[in-house]
């Protein structure tokens, strides 16, 4: 089966686009690429979009795109996933056009969470570089995509069998954390893809009552991490974890309240992994340190 590269943009649906704007600029370093009426695209690099915010009332993840390096791969997936009775579509023009892609086919898995397949992402010219208002180094995406989402499964054995057996994707490891919360056992998948970013999903089973728990976006600098946990205080978002590292990931990072009620993880040294060495683990807790919930 041809191998989904990366995670290359994640679609989300918001139901105030001017709060938003205000939080991913001026709080986490990202660049408004484009502002509609109705959506905002965000970069963190040199692509035109990483990051699409569209006007709604769901305040949710709305989209996944997974991303091929050739269309000659992303037709090779597609028609794979039609063997495996996945039901597959080309979006339209309208849709191919605001995810500023060549390409784009979409399913929606058995969770209602819809995946998106794409090539051809568009780059911005030369004359408009990216520039974040506060970051000191800058996102660490190209090879390893936009960064990650943790999503929430009903089903969670359906939703990990769909993501392994149907897309394809590659198993990093489990946690099975049954101290962290009180009265709450987090058991969790974490699944990659080709180019290695650790995780680009995670699944579990937790009470939360939206599709995605947090989305993750990673800096080149540790100092970072800092100094952006200190505009979430002086900026007085509400700080959901306090600065901690994953066993799993190797990631440094803290997470805070996005507009939309979801979380938003921000972190630095986040490990790649490489197939032909990496071995699958079970862990039982979720932080080796730090990541404490205020107050507590």
């Amino acid at each position: 089966m041809s191998d989904i590269s990366t995670l290359g943009y994640v679609v989300l649906n918001v139901s105030d686009l001017d709060q938003w704007e205000s939080f991913a600029t001026d709080i986490l370093g990202l660049q408004v690429g484009q502002r509609t009426d109705n959506s905002i695209s965000l970069r963190m690099d040199e692509r035109e979009q990483n990051i699409l915010l569209e006007r709604g009332t769901a305040d949710d993840l709305a989209a996944l795109g997974w991303e091929f390096d050739t269309f000659e791969a992303l037709r090779e997936y597609v028609d794979e996933l039609r063997a495996k009775d996945v039901n597959v579509i080309e979006c339209d023009g309208q849709v191919t056009q605001s995810r500023k892609a060549e390409r784009v086919f979409y399913c929606i898995d058995p969770e209602g969470l819809r995946h998106e397949f794409f090539t051809g992402p568009k780059i911005a010219p030369l004359s408009k570089p990216f520039r974040s208002k506060v970051l000191v180094s800058g996102f660490e995406t190209g090879r390893l995509g936009v960064g990650h989402t943790f999503c929430i499964a009903q089903d969670y054995p359906g939703a990990v069998k769909f993501a392994t057996e149907k897309l394809g994707l590659r198993l990093s490891d489990y946690i099975r954390d049954s101290e962290t919360f009180p009265g709450v056992t987090v058991d969790a998948t974490f699944l990659h893809s080709a180019t290695g970013r650790h995780h680009s999903i995670g699944l579990a089973y937790m009470p939360f009552p939206k599709k995605m728990h947090h989305l993750m976006v990673q800096v080149k600098s540790l100092d970072d991490v800092g100094l952006a946990f200190d505009r979430v205080r002086k900026a007085g978002v509400p700080v959901v974890m306090e600065i901690g590292h994953h066993p799993n990931d190797g990631m440094v990072s803290f997470y805070c309240a996005a507009p939309s009620g979801f979380a938003i993880e921000f972190g630095w040294g986040g490990l790649v992994i490489d197939d032909s060495t990496w071995n699958v683990r079970t862990y039982s807790q979720l932080d080796d340190w730090g990541h404490q919930q205020p107050g507590k």
